[in-house]
């Protein structure tokens, strides 16, 4: 089994970038709120009929630090229209799917900071 989560990272960045969307890997010190970082990931095999596929499941995650979750919700909403069922480039691999699983809402533990956390689930093969 190969492994196309960093692959896949770059194509979920540069598709939400692409949408406007300010996104980290790590967020820099000072970096203005509200943003977007690539969260979690985990990578299965998927070895059906002879592929030697990979499922792959993707954490985006949302911040802001303004009052309730309204830009917290739009900023996840833009995410959702960068990505779900979106057709990515992903180099070196075909993507078969890929597709929102769910999203939460969380006021983070500051008292300041809304969290969304949305979950992503796709499927890939080498090309």
């Amino acid at each position: 089994m190969s492994d196309p989560s960093l692959p896949l990272q770059k194509a979920m960045v540069t598709a939400m970038t692409n949408a406007g969307i300010a996104v980290y890997d790590q967020v820099p010190p000072g970096a203005a709120f509200p943003y977007v970082t690539v969260g979690d990931c985990q990578v299965l095999p998927d070895k059906a009929d002879c592929i030697d596929g990979s499922a792959v499941f993707p954490q985006v995650d949302v911040w802001s630090r303004t009052t309730g979750y309204p830009e917290t919700k739009r900023i996840a909403a833009e995410v959702l229209a960068a990505l779900d069922d979106k057709p990515l480039a992903v180099d070196g691999y075909h993507l078969v799917v890929f597709e929102f699983v769910d999203v939460r809402y969380l006021r983070d533990p500051d008292g300041i900071t809304r969290h969304g956390v949305l979950n992503f689930h796709g499927l890939l093969q080498p090309v």
